[in-house]
């Protein structure tokens, strides 16, 4: 029979059973695992959100795309038995391009904390960012439906086509204004980098030179 040698208990104090001190054990480090689970506890930690993502230009050009070959396969079927274009649209879309733009400028002075301006609302900025996001998007379906029509009337020589020609143009100029003044709005709620943190850690960092 092998002899076994007896275990003692971390901590143990006075003479071993037989004489013989048994290896002593390993203590496990708890040090790592608290660091860890305070930082993955921590509530205030930043999480990325894909909302608050920058605007993809692809995404808007593949949007004018689809909307610029549904607006010229919806003339190309039905454009006899259509009204005439309304510039209702134009106007909502005017409207809102300079809301927007006035937006993106009181927001970008306030974020920069320009003299003479409050203090901007961290939630206003994110309902500002999805508004813009938003408003992208619309812009961009809306130029490239437009952009459809102008290019369906422009190739047409009938009379309600000529006639339609400028509310289709209107309606594309005021699309691409939306779209800049929703990017313009996007960007302005972005907090500016401070050039003070920069220089304060290239100066801590070590010179090789001496």
């Amino acid at each position: 029979m092998e002899a076994r040698l007896p275990v003692l208990e971390p901590g143990f104090r006075g003479t071993p059973p037989d004489g013989i001190w048994a290896p002593p054990q390993p203590r496990p480090s708890y040090e790592a695992g608290a660091k860890v689970e305070a930082v993955s506890s921590n509530p205030q930690a930043p999480k990325s959100d894909p909302s608050m993502r920058p605007t993809s230009i692809s995404v808007l050009i593949v949007a004018g795309l689809a909307a610029a070959a549904l607006g010229w396969l919806l003339l190309s079927f039905s454009y006899s038995s259509l009204p005439d274009l309304p510039w209702s649209p134009v106007i909502v879309l005017v409207v809102l391009a300079i809301a927007e733009g006035l937006l993106a400028q009181n927001t970008s002075a306030r974020i920069q904390r320009k003299p003479g301006t409050m203090r901007v609302d961290p939630l206003a900025v994110a309902r500002y960012v999805a508004l813009a996001k938003a408003s992208s998007l619309v812009g961009a379906i809306s130029a490239g439906f437009s952009a459809g029509l102008v290019i369906y009337l422009a190739m047409e020589s009938t009379q309600a086509a000529h006639d339609d020609l400028p509310t289709a143009v209107g309606g594309l100029v005021s699309a691409f204004a939306l779209i800049g003044a929703a990017l313009w709005l996007e960007r302005a709620c972005r907090v500016p980098e401070k050039p003070d943190a920069k220089d304060e850690d290239d100066s801590d960092r070590p010179s090789g030179r001496r």
